[in-house]
């Protein structure tokens, strides 16, 4: 019994040739190395990269000024003058025209000058450093010298968590807005004898220090995600040309194949109306039907034409037969056949050919096989193509085998083996494709189309079916045809002979009338 669960199937990854996928990945990976490094250096990623600060600055102009609102209150609060709200003023005035710029950039689009309007923001952020360095010289004459102190750190140090936060697309806007402020406060405040000076320099310091690292990495996040980004959008463009040039490609080969396809089957006629003349014509002189040639040798000639000519039939009409099917033209009669009467009607037409070549043929059927739903035509077709296959490439004084069986899933199959010479398995694709010959089949086998199973595959792929081809070199070969469960007609049951026929039951009105009308006979 065969097993169609064995049979080989299509699947994505062959995980049985590993070198061959991995090499697959590292052509990908590789790509997408190569794509990433690309992006990273190309005008259009370094606009991304601006466009992106521009937009964080543009969300924070009123959310910056509102926080050095609030910071001025809680210097008036400490004993700042109006000196403080001044500088307010100023820096939120600062902030907001940051955010003015921003919005200036983004709506130029694509036709700007990136390192102009870098160094634009670049100097935009010194431009605000400086309005912090203003801070830190404004004088606080009715404080003491230790909260003014802790006031202006801690207001830097948020000034610079802020910025981080905001800015962290040009990681060096961190350093341009805050090394003179940290400069002025360190100086500013250097000659003081207060106990806090200390502590809250370092406090400044250890503050850039944190804020940059976290910009720095939020930076390289913004990179990798705009490099990625880059990448999926040139991969999703590669494959959207290959799918249209593929789309293109395929539509223009059916459009071919179709042509090709229609002008065959169109021309069955014209092809065979000379043919059958040659056959004819040949065939009479060959048998000398009107009368003596008189030379042998033209009655040679005559029987080699005729043989050319019924080779050139066969394989016209093997090559409409697969027009058809390409084409679609092929249509199916079904009915209700017993498979192995039909591979016994074919034996009975090759055996006569066996006989020349002395080939033992070996029939197993399994018994009680139920009749199959398929085109009697198609499936003798089939298992002729098979058999004479057989038959052609098994030396003379060879073993064939016919099965004929049940399949695991409930079809039925037809196995037809021979000891021939076979074939290697990387040539079995080249077999089972049109006009395709396995090499050492070219050399011992005779004369053929090469269309025999190309036509069994089409004609079983229109019954649903399979077909598989097992052979190794000098060990003969197996071919295999496969018909699914749905083709399988349940037979059934037979009505009992001595069973009772059951009584038909009558109401008591039907009896009266029966009753009634009886009497009205009699009388």
């Amino acid at each position: 019994m065969v097993s169609v669960e064995n049979l080989p199937d299509k699947t994505i990854v062959d995980r049985r040739k590993t070198v061959r996928n991995r090499d697959l990945r590292k052509t990908v990976q590789n790509s997408r190395d190569r794509l990433v490094e690309q992006s990273l250096t190309t005008p259009k990623f370094t606009s991304e990269l601006l466009k992106h600060h521009a937009n964080a600055l543009e969300s924070s102009i009123l959310a910056v000024p509102l926080l050095i609102v609030l910071a001025s209150f809680a210097g008036l609060a400490i004993g700042f003058n109006a000196t403080i709200v001044i500088w307010a003023i100023l820096a939120s005035g600062l902030y907001a025209g940051m955010g003015i710029m921003s919005r200036r950039f983004l709506d130029l689009g694509e036709d700007i000058n990136l390192s102009r309007w870098k160094n634009i923001f670049f100097f935009g952020h010194i431009v605000l450093g400086l309005s912090w360095v203003l801070l830190i010289w404004i004088p606080c004459s009715g404080c003491s010298a230790e909260p003014v102190i802790l006031y202006k750190a801690v207001l830097l140090v948020v000034a610079i968590a802020v910025t981080a936060t905001i800015s962290y697309a040009m990681p060096l806007s961190i350093g341009a807005a805050f090394i003179l402020p940290t400069i002025a406060f360190t100086i500013k405040y250097a000659s003081t004898q207060t106990a806090n000076f200390i502590p809250a320099t370092a406090f400044i310091f250890t503050a850039m220090l944190f804020f940059s690292f976290i910009a720095l990495r939020l930076h390289r996040s913004t990179i990798l995600s705009f490099a990625y980004q880059n990448e999926n959008n040139a991969l999703i463009a590669e494959l959207e040309m290959a799918r249209s040039i593929s789309d293109e490609a395929r539509r223009r080969a059916e459009e071919s194949n179709l042509a090709k396809s229609r002008f065959l089957a169109s021309m069955s006629h014209e092809l065979r109306t000379p043919l059958n003349a040659i056959l004819g014509f040949s065939e009479t002189i060959a048998g000398e039907f009107m009368g003596p040639v008189g030379n042998d040798v033209y009655k040679e000639y005559a029987n080699d034409i005729n043989n050319s000519g019924q080779h050139l039939l066969n394989l016209i009409n093997e090559i409409l037969d697969l027009s058809r099917v390409e084409a679609g033209r092929y249509e199916i009669r079904e009915e209700a056949l017993q498979l192995t009467d039909v591979v016994n009607d074919c034996l009975a037409l090759v055996r006569l050919k066996a006989e020349q070549k002395e080939l033992k043929i070996e029939q197993v059927y399994e018994t009680n096989l139920p009749r199959i739903s398929a085109d009697e035509r198609a499936l003798r077709q089939i298992v002729l193509n098979i058999l004479s296959n057989a038959i052609k490439f098994t030396p003379a004084g060879g073993n064939i085998r016919v099965v004929v069986g049940w399949t695991q899933s409930g079809g039925q199959y037809i196995t037809v083996s021979d000891d021939g010479p076979g074939i290697s398995e990387e040539e079995i694709p080249v077999v089972l494709s049109a006009f395709g010959q396995g090499s050492i089949a070219i050399k011992s086998a005779e004369q053929g189309t090469g269309l025999g199973l190309p036509i069994v595959q089409a004609l079983l792929h229109i019954h649903g079916g399979k077909f598989e081809l097992r052979s190794k070199l000098r060990e003969g070969t197996q071919a295999i045809a496969i018909l699914p469960a749905a083709r399988v007609l349940q037979e059934l049951p037979a009505e009992p002979t001595n069973a009772p026929r059951p009584q038909r039951r009558t109401s008591k009105k039907t009896t009266k009338d029966n009753q009634e009308n009886s009497d009205t006979e009699a009388a």
